[in-house]
């Protein structure tokens, strides 16, 4: 398979996932961007690996951890609903679930964010989310844990204000 031919079927999903993990069209483009200049970098190494997409998916996931991590020391986060502007009544509830869920998910830390993307939107199972986050099952399922039990109380306070 040549770098190309890797983009043109992977690249999209490759946006879409870094999206899911900054909360930023502009952070996942970039994002995508630097992963997809490294891998081209070191295509052979990619290439030869026993599934070129997990490959990359993990050094997306690693650059998304490290950008978080210089960001947190250097600039302060404002509240993602102020960047976003005022937020718009909008007919579609399933639209407006998905929006609440964001900003849920931007409230939680990298790490844990990081685990319930790659279980929920990625649909990866444990061995394969230790595996791009280079730590064992069992931290995965702490941390998923952890996420879930704080987000619980979270999304019924969201769900209480909108009605």
């Amino acid at each position: 398979m040549s770098f190309e031919d890797f983009v043109a079927g992977y690249g999209r999903s490759l946006v879409r996932l870094a999206f899911v993990l900054s909360g930023d069209r502009h952070m996942a483009e970039d994002l995508a961007q630097t992963v997809l200049a490294d891998a081209y970098r070191h295509w052979k190494r990619v290439r030869a690996a026993a599934d070129p997409e997990a490959y990359v998916r993990r050094m997306l996931v690693n650059a998304h951890l490290s950008w978080r991590r210089r960001r947190w020391t250097t600039e302060r986060p404002t509240d993602l609903r102020q960047q976003t502007g005022a937020t718009v009544a909008d007919p579609a509830d399933a639209v407006a679930a998905r929006d609440q869920m964001r900003v849920l998910l931007s409230r939680l830390a990298p790490r844990a964010r990081t685990v319930l993307v790659l279980r929920y939107f990625a649909d990866l199972d444990d061995a394969a989310i230790a595996a791009a986050m280079g730590v064992s099952e069992s931290a995965v399922r702490a941390t998923a844990s952890r996420a879930l039990a704080s987000l619980r109380p979270a999304a019924i306070d969201a769900r209480t204000e909108t009605r």
